[in-house]
């Protein structure tokens, strides 16, 4: 079977390349070539943002399977379609399932959850570009299939709701007994999903007709507060009891405003998934890395290469800056009520 993977190096493309290689599909990579593919897999050099190019790199070839990692925005869509109308049995799209109603109407989570999120531009975008998928079936047999992945991790990022691009910045703070802010109550209950985990679904429906013009998540069945995440993540790292500040999401986007997006339209919700969909059409699909285990590899990453821990010294200013104000609020609040 002849394989199109759009990206393919990235936190969860990686993962199914390589179950993909595994497993013996004929595997292609169309990116820009920063780094290099595969063992296995063949790559084309292309920016998939120069549809001219890209077309020209590609030729005349079709796919048994188109899958795009990178897509976000309706316009990126529209030169999918174009790109690969009549040229592959099956398109994969990557959509999010930050894309479900925040705060969702009902638990669990299922596929038939209306798609609202009025929060974050990212998750709304991925609505449009699902909606632009879905008029493609319809008016011209366009063969989509939608995966909507909930956090997922690989070993090269800590995964706390209020960290850095340079994720190593939260793991510092918590070996040095640094207090760490947590939104809320840290009670709501998140599910975190290894790569390797999540690419067994995705293989498993490459080439599956009977997916067309169906949408799945694919993500772990375990459930975990933030607080029991942060406490996995501490100790995995050897650090002592973490200092959680909790600090409600509206004044940490308050002064945080870029952390507005990821928490608000998702990450200050509960977010529990049904996998029942996707379990049915890959049977042999089940996500086995406990996230306990997921995060130890994460940490042994970060520390077999001191080059690897960076320090983000402006967000761990602003974070203690924030941490400072919410103390002496919370201070004042106790003075002015007499406790």
């Amino acid at each position: 079977m002849k394989i199109l993977f759009i990206g393919g190096t990235g936190t969860i493309s990686a993962a199914c390349s390589r179950l993909a290689l595994a497993r013996g599909f004929e595997l292609t990579l169309l990116n820009r070539g920063r780094q290099p593919a595969w063992p296995g897999a063949r790559q084309i050099i292309a920016d998939i943002s120069d549809a001219a190019a890209t077309a020209e790199a590609l030729g005349n070839e079709c796919w048994d399977v188109v899958v795009d990692y990178i897509a976000y925005l309706p316009t990126e869509i529209e030169q999918r379609i174009a790109l690969f109308r009549g040229r592959t049995a099956q398109f994969i799209f990557i959509s999010s399932a930050s894309a479900y109603q925040k705060p969702p109407g009902h638990f669990p989570i299922t596929e038939s959850t209306p798609l609202v999120n009025p929060f974050w531009d990212y998750s709304r975008n991925k609505i449009a570009c699902e909606e632009r998928l879905l008029r493609a079936l319809q008016e011209e047999n366009f063969p989509v299939t939608i995966i909507r992945p909930s956090w997922t991790y690989d070993e090269r990022r800590i995964t706390v709701p209020v960290n850095s691009k340079k994720s190593f910045t939260a793991l510092d703070r918590l070996r040095r007994g640094q207090p760490v802010i947590v939104p809320g109550d840290g009670t709501s209950l998140w599910t975190m999903t290894h790569n390797s985990d999540f690419a067994k679904g995705l293989v498993g429906l490459l080439g599956h007709q009977g997916a067309i013009g169906q949408a799945f998540h694919i993500t772990s069945d375990e459930v975990l507060s933030w607080n029991q995440i942060y406490e996995a993540v501490a100790a995995a790292a050897g650090a002592p009891k973490p200092k959680l500040v909790h600090i409600a999401s509206d004044f940490i986007t308050a002064c945080l405003p870029e952390f507005a997006g990821g928490l608000h339209g998702d990450k200050a919700q509960s977010a529990v998934f049904d996998n029942t969909k996707i379990k049915r059409f890959v049977p042999d699909f089940v996500a086995t890395t406990r996230f306990r285990d997921g995060i130890a590899r994460s940490i042994q990453w970060f520390d077999a290469d001191p080059a690897r821990q960076e320090i983000d010294a402006e967000a761990n200013r602003a974070w203690d800056k924030l941490i400072a104000a919410y103390e002496r609020g919370l201070t004042a609040a106790r003075s002015e009520f007499g406790r």
